[in-house]
């Protein structure tokens, strides 16, 4: 499932996910054994719970049977994770290209996209020729402070 075409790019998977809520765990599942495979230094336990919010936000607001897609990208620092889905962003919700500028914390909604804000490295979105990305970066970990194999 890895892909490597030569050593100065990125490795990175690329996955299909059902559009249905089992996406969810799946997607978490999905990014552990990622960055096992890739032998990313990021957190993996931070990088479950990000990528979570964005499948689960890709799930809830798109239509059913549109595809989501899972990206795991090894970055010389880290790792960057997107989902891709077909639904262009709307007015009031990711504003254009770029980093994130989510919604107000007193909103009922758009929580998860605040706690991405907090935990990731980096964030953002940008349009697809499909719909859009919406990403996350992690930094590297130092070998000593990450969580052991379980």
């Amino acid at each position: 499932m890895a892909d490597a075409t030569d050593a100065t790019s990125p490795t990175s998977w690329r996955v299909e996910l059902p559009h249905t809520t089992a996406a969810v765990p799946m997607a978490r599942a999905l990014v552990r054994a990622a960055l096992t495979d890739l032998a990313a230094p990021a957190d993996s336990d931070t990088a479950e719970l990000l990528t979570a919010e964005l499948v689960a936000n890709a799930v809830e607001h798109t239509a059913p049977g549109d595809p989501i897609e899972l990206v795991v990208e090894l970055l010389p620092g880290g790792c960057q994770v997107e989902v891709h889905d077909r639904r262009p962003a709307g007015p009031g919700e990711l504003i254009g290209p770029g980093p994130c500028e989510w919604p107000d914390p007193s909103q009922e909604h758009g929580r998860g996209l605040l706690l991405i804000r907090a935990l990731a490295g980096d964030c953002g979105h940008r349009p697809t020729a499909q719909g859009k990305a919406v990403w996350f970066t992690l930094p590297a970990v130092p070998r000593q402070r990450r969580p052991r194999e379980r």
